[in-house]
């Protein structure tokens, strides 16, 4: 007896995709407006869900004492050899402090000194106690007005006509229900892809990794499939973690001024540079020039350091501290061994994303985009994810203010005939599992993975491109026993889609700006011609190109426009 998936409609003003950081924020800032309904849609619970589920240690992006927004967004652009868009950086930087006190009201505890002032970590960071972050954001966006949470509904396609967004479509995790959610607005907030490649542990412990493996790369995946414009997403980011746990290595490097050591002895940290894809590079280079394993030096600190770090990684990485105290040795007495992780794209360390004007909106009307998954500002962490559900969040409403908006009917018979395709088809040989394999062999392999030292060349590319497409000529035919194995086959589409984007921007790039981000082989040097963005547009064609000028000096705040047909018109210093 075939199977056929029930279906809900459901209309709101606005709809948010992602209870994760950006999500629950924008959902609290519109909840104050209190005019507007407004749905959250999902995957998990929003209680845990998304990169803050564990919790985290620090405030990675805040203005400290003596320093002011415009020194963040250098920062930025320094750390990214330039290619940030800093007028989402600056208004990023100029809301961190506002919405870290915001999660201080409301629960959060920031830790303080003698005189009552935040403890810093640096110049950019302050201390928390963070295991609860997720809880009280999920409460702030629950108990906003004219909220509703919607939780283990998986959403896979916008509902888009004339470049226009009029909602999306998705279904319930748990029981063969499909939801279509038609509304005025939607905002996307779920976050970047993790997956892609061959992670460091094989096996059981693959899904081991630095980024949340849950976090498959849905929303830029609807994107790139509805025609929205992507930015920079051969800026990939690859982790510096400690050794099999992939716990965090800032909290020791910031934490006691652990510096990078190889297995000689030596201090390599400089030798390299010291920008967030150098501390990758030199780790790599020499690991495979014979002079590894690399470690943090902590043999030196304190005892009292050494119970700080204990503490610390109780937080967000619990799996560090168990493996010390396990094995008998703490950092004191023995270095932290550490090594890369696989490439992953993510906005929130990278400039990888939707291209988004300073409200948020992407180039489909009607569709915003903030955190991980909007591009051209990287670095902004929590804070900066947060501030830019509130930045979208804004701009969603002048947009509900200023326009007569009408949902219209979008055909989505096609997107639930996939649903049933997959839930009635004959068994089959190749399983999800076997897939996602090859594609991370693949990626791996041709695309820049660990196996190859992060390296790739136009050669590759081509292999990797073919070989990509190939797999979805065999992905058609996955077979779901129910609805959380139809979840696995959607995350598996989402990742394919994203990886042959991910492919062209790498081969567009000509030029080695970021070593180990996007160490192109073919083109080893930095090339000042490449001082630009490089973005794409999914066409009937194939993936389109599109190179942009970077802004600079006096930058005005890009603002999109649209025409009666909601073709996209570019206004405000960027693009002519």
């Amino acid at each position: 007896m075939s199977k056929n998936i029930t279906v809900e409609e459901l209309n709101t003003d606005v709809l948010i995709i992602g209870g994760g950081t950006a999500g629950c924020y924008g959902a609290y800032i519109l909840g104050q407006n209190g005019k507007h309904k407004v749905i959250i849609a999902e995957k998990a619970n929003i209680k845990r869900s998304g990169c803050l589920a564990a919790g985290v240690n620090a405030i990675n992006a805040y203005i400290t004492e003596g320093r002011v927004p415009q020194d963040y967004v250098d920062y930025c652009k320094n750390d990214a050899k330039g290619i940030v868009r800093e007028d989402l950086l600056l208004s990023i930087s100029q809301g961190l402090n506002e919405v870290t006190k915001k999660l201080e009201d409301n629960g959060l505890v920031i830790l303080k000194d003698e005189n009552g002032k935040y403890v810093t970590r640096g110049n950019r960071n302050i201390k928390i106690n963070g295991e609860n972050i997720k809880p009280i954001l999920a409460e702030m966006a629950k108990n906003a007005p004219n909220v509703e949470v919607i939780n283990h509904i998986n959403i896979t396609d916008l509902l888009v006509a004339g470049n226009r967004v009029h909602g999306a479509v998705g279904f319930d995790v748990n029981k063969e229900k499909a939801y279509v959610i038609k509304s005025k607005a939607v905002l996307m907030a779920t976050g970047g892809a993790a997956g892609l490649y061959r992670p460091n542990n094989p096996g059981f412990s693959r899904h081991k990794m630095w980024y949340p493996p849950f976090n498959t790369g849905a929303g830029y995946a609807m994107g790139i499939n509805s025609g929205a414009e992507m930015t920079t997403l051969e800026m990939r980011f690859i982790a510096l973690r400690c050794k099999d746990t992939i716990a965090p290595t800032g909290t020791i490097a910031q934490g006691v001024k652990a510096k990078q050591m190889n297995g000689l002895g030596e201090i390599y940290e400089t030798k390299y540079g010291v920008v967030t894809c150098e501390r990758v590079y030199g780790t790599t280079v020499e690991n495979a020039n014979g002079r590894g394993p690399c470690y943090l030096k902590t043999d030196e600190i304190s005892s009292e350091q050494e119970e700080e770090l204990y503490k610390a990684y109780l937080n967000m990485a619990p799996s560090q501290t168990l493996k010390w105290i396990e094995g008998g040795q703490g950092p004191k007495s023995q270095n932290v061994e550490i090594e890369g992780t696989e490439p992953y794209i993510v906005g929130g360390h990278t400039a990888s994303g939707y291209w988004v004007d300073n409200d948020r909106a992407t180039t489909v009307r009607g569709l915003f985009a903030a955190g991980d998954v909007a591009g051209g500002a990287p670095q902004k962490y929590v804070t900066g994810a947060l501030v830019e559900g509130e930045l979208a969040a804004k701009g969603i409403l002048k947009q509900l203010a200023e326009e007569e908006t009408e949902t219209i009917e979008v055909n989505y018979q096609q997107i639930l005939d996939s649903y049933n395709k997959h839930l009635n088809n004959d068994a089959s040989n190749i399983s999800i599992e076997q897939i996602e394999e090859a594609m991370q062999k693949i990626m791996d392999e041709y695309a820049g993975g660990i196996k190859k030292n992060y390296q790739y060349n136009e050669a590759g590319l081509v292999i990797a491109k073919k070989l990509i497409n190939g797999l979805f000529e065999v992905f058609g035919k996955l077979k779901a026993n129910d609805t959380d194995e139809l979840l696995q086959i959607y995350e598996l589409r989402d990742r394919l889609i994203v990886c042959l984007s991910v492919i062209e921007h790498l081969n567009a790039r000509k030029e080695t700006r970021w070593h180990s981000f996007a160490e192109n082989m073919s083109h080893p040097n930095e090339d000042k011609d490449y001082a630009l963005y490089v973005n794409s547009v999914k066409t009937s064609e194939g993936i389109k190109i599109v190179k942009r000028p970077l802004v600079v000096d006096d930058y005005k705040p890009l603002k999109f426009t649209f025409n009666e047909d909601n073709t996209i018109n570019y206004a405000g210093g960027v693009v002519h």
